[in-house]
């Protein structure tokens, strides 16, 4: 079976088994797990931030985010489709009491300007406007990147206004592979970032938020609140080291399947368009047949996807689709009679 529903699928690598294995630990709660803090060290040097929490998953990251952020009765900023908002299980509201503004951006991607628009009035009638989030990539929007000079026009937005900037990069390393540029540059422009370290990087757990130290100790106090407080943490912040010293590069390797499998699907009678392939995900948008029954369909030939909405389905390579996989996908598709 080629599993293609999503890029948080893959299993350790023989590798990053034995660094797991050979881990130095300690107790994470007492700050004593030395692998934690090199992880933690290096991910926040990585992208220019003075510290870094580990955290067990990108939507506890995101979330502890907005809670540090903001205060109760403020208002989030982010695209309609932003995962903050559509699959974080209504965490700002229930774990932060703030209300959203969605706005429509393009494929996800909000800009400068729509952001302008929609700061509220300082009127006790209306909450206040405190953080704007944005998704780089963007899930919903077929994995497409953020151009980095609209984000700098909306660091300058947010700036001039006294908003605070969150960036959910769960997938922030297919966007700098995909479009070469630093890391450093991306993390000047957010207050916080969430980075996960389960998806494309291929870790088995594990997410981490970035900002400053005064930021970070707040988080760490949330993250107690959340439950978010574990031991010997090391065996699993190994394997996020691990990710980040090996996997990174390969990601390109990622992208260029996407693309084959993006352009067989293109081609097909039971496909009518297909989201430009940026990066890893690939969304299609089905014709003559409900996504559900194509998904269905797709199953019974030996290949595993999902749902994206009534319409679309949605295919994402990752560390552990093989190139023969790929060619094999292709195959299965070209061949499928609908």
């Amino acid at each position: 079976m080629i599993d293609l529903r999503s890029d948080t699928l893959t299993k350790p690598t023989p590798e990053m088994l034995d660094v797991i294995l050979s881990a130095e630990v300690g107790d994470d709660v007492f700050g004593e797990d030395p692998t934690v803090n090199h992880l933690e060290e290096k991910i926040a040097a990585k992208f220019g931030h003075e510290a870094a929490l580990f955290c067990v998953s990108a939507t506890m990251s995101n979330q502890i985010a907005i809670r540090v952020n903001t205060s109760p009765q403020d208002e989030v900023i982010c695209d309609k489709n932003a995962h903050i908002y559509k699959y974080e299980g209504g965490g700002m509201m229930a774990n932060s009491h703030v209300s959203v503004r969605l706005l429509d951006g393009d494929r996800g991607r909000i800009t400068a300007a729509q952001i302008q628009e929609n700061i509220n009035p300082d009127n006790v009638h209306f909450p206040r406007t405190k953080l704007v989030a944005i998704e780089n990539t963007m899930n919903k929007g077929g994995g497409c990147c953020y151009n980095l000079k609209e984000v700098q026009k909306i660091r300058e937005i947010c700036v001039g206004n006294n908003l605070r900037t969150h960036l959910d990069g769960a997938r922030i390393f297919n966007a700098l592979v995909a479009s070469g540029e630093s890391a450093l540059d991306w993390g000047s422009q957010f207050d916080t970032i969430s980075i996960c370290f389960s998806k494309g990087l291929g870790a088995p757990v594990g997410s981490a938020l970035l900002g400053s130290k005064e930021t970070i100790d707040h988080a760490r106090r949330v993250r107690k609140i959340f439950g978010g407080g574990w031991r010997q943490a090391g065996y699993l912040a190994a394997a996020c080291n691990y990710a980040l010293d090996n996997h990174i590069d390969r990601l390109k390797e990622d992208h260029i399947k996407a693309s084959e499998i993006g352009k067989c699907l293109a081609k097909r009678p039971f496909i009518k368009e297909v989201i430009p392939v940026e990066t890893n995900i690939i969304i299609a948008e089905c014709e003559g047949v409900e996504a559900e029954k194509l998904v269905r369909i797709f199953r019974d030939h030996g290949i595993l996807c999902f749902t994206f909405s009534s319409t679309q389905i949605r295919l994402v390579t990752h560390l552990d689709i093989s190139i023969d996989q790929m060619n094999d996908a292709v195959t299965i598709i070209n061949a499928m009679k609908i």
